[in-house]
């Protein structure tokens, strides 16, 4: 009987929110179990955590550098096979680069690092170590996402010449922080979420959303940021501008102050021959407008669509392929890549689709870039 890969997490405990999406998102397809973790830097917390989570005692540890030296003393049979980490930013670098050293794979939440200097040197610890990586850029996973990157592969479109992404939200429209709630506060801090706020949490995830589905990278930015609500500490709103490497020109919104607005990512992409359309509060439509015929409507589980799109969708037509099975794709790819490994074996290409390292460190240098062209003068900064 097929075993499953053996998990352990950093970070997660009671109350945070993220931690419990990481671990359905891993459970989903049961290739992944849970079976140790440091789920919080409180050792009582991490063991109260392990506790309420069914982890055996002895399993629940009081730091990340505990569990990564007993684990790797246990035997290979039962120690864990890769981490995953979902703590806030500033709790990425340390047990990644402990983890990947001593032989064990990494997911990471999103961004990478705390830093770009931070996010440097885990792409070489990678390097050295050879250890798998994967970034939790969740949105990569939805099935209509991966057919618009595939048309625009193919050349459906034509030579893209403009891209539209934003993500507006609008929880953090008054100060939030000051109130105690926990996601607030770490998200608006910069000893914990580093030098951006909005630009930072969600921005990323349109940066890297534009490059995903479009396969160009960036090679400019001019941004204007901003901090709307009196007493915050890090940007809550900024408007970028973005020069692509074929020639395409592309603007970029990220707002955490948009107020009534929930979760809408939204992408539009234009080429020569047509443009399409994607929002993740729609995530199983895919519009496709052309220029001299009528416009088409994409469905997930609908019709003949690329094998990529194919391969990540779960459930029936008509049953809306949500943000958890988007997070899960990453996780199952991730965990059959580490099994192919384990057994010798060549993954199937279209689930070594998962975000990686490189992936992050373009998404510390777009934090990086915005922030430095939004308090500049010259504004246009070379990415």
């Amino acid at each position: 009987m097929k075993q499953k890969l053996r998990m352990g997490m950093v970070g997660g405990g009671i109350g945070a929110f993220i931690g419990g999406v990481h671990r359905m998102a891993a459970a989903l397809d049961g290739e992944i179990e849970l079976v140790c973790g440091a789920f919080s830097s409180d050792p009582e917390k991490s063991k109260a955590s392990g506790a309420q989570l069914g982890i055996v005692p002895e399993r629940a540890y009081g730091s990340f550098e505990e569990m990564i030296k007993k684990e790797k003393k246990l035997r290979p049979d039962k120690r864990m096979q890769f981490v995953s980490i979902v703590t806030p930013n500033h709790v990425h670098f340390a047990p990644a680069k402990m983890a990947l050293e001593n032989g064990f794979h990494v997911i990471c939440d999103k961004p990478l690092a705390f830093s770009l200097k931070e996010a440097q040197t885990l792409e070489k610890v990678v390097q050295k170590t050879g250890m798998l990586f994967a970034l939790t850029h969740n949105y990569t996973g939805y099935p209509m996402v991966k057919q618009a990157r595939q048309m625009i592969r193919h050349g459906e479109l034509g030579a893209i010449r403009k891209i539209v992404v934003e993500y507006p939200q609008g929880w953090l429209s008054t100060h939030l922080e000051a109130s105690g709630q926990k996601q607030a506060a770490w998200r608006t801090d910069p000893q914990r979420s580093g030098i951006a706020g909005a630009m930072g949490d969600i921005g990323t995830h349109a940066e890297n959303l534009a490059e995903y589905i479009t396969g160009l990278k960036i090679t400019e930015l001019c941004a204007d940021i901003s901090t709307f609500v009196p007493g915050r500490l890090l940007d809550d709103d900024g408007n970028v501008l973005l020069h692509f490497e074929n020639g395409a020109k592309g603007i970029l919104h990220a707002s955490q102050i948009s107020a009534g607005e929930e979760n809408d990512l939204n992408i539009r992409v234009y080429g020569e021959k047509g443009g399409l359309q994607w929002r993740q509060m729609e995530p199983n439509t895919l519009v496709v407008k052309w220029l001299d015929k009528p416009t088409q409507l994409y469905r997930t589980g609908v019709g003949a669509l690329y094998p990529e799109a194919q391969a990540h969708t779960r459930i029936p037509a008509g049953h809306p392929e949500g943000y958890l099975e988007a997070f899960a794709n990453i996780y199952r790819n991730f965990a059959l890549c580490i099994r192919a490994r384990l057994e010798g074996k060549t993954p199937d290409p279209v689930y070594m689709d998962y975000p990686t390292v490189q992936d992050g460190i373009r998404g510390m240098q777009f934090i990086e870039r915005v922030i430095e062209s939004g308090k500049s003068a010259k504004k246009w900064i070379k990415f």
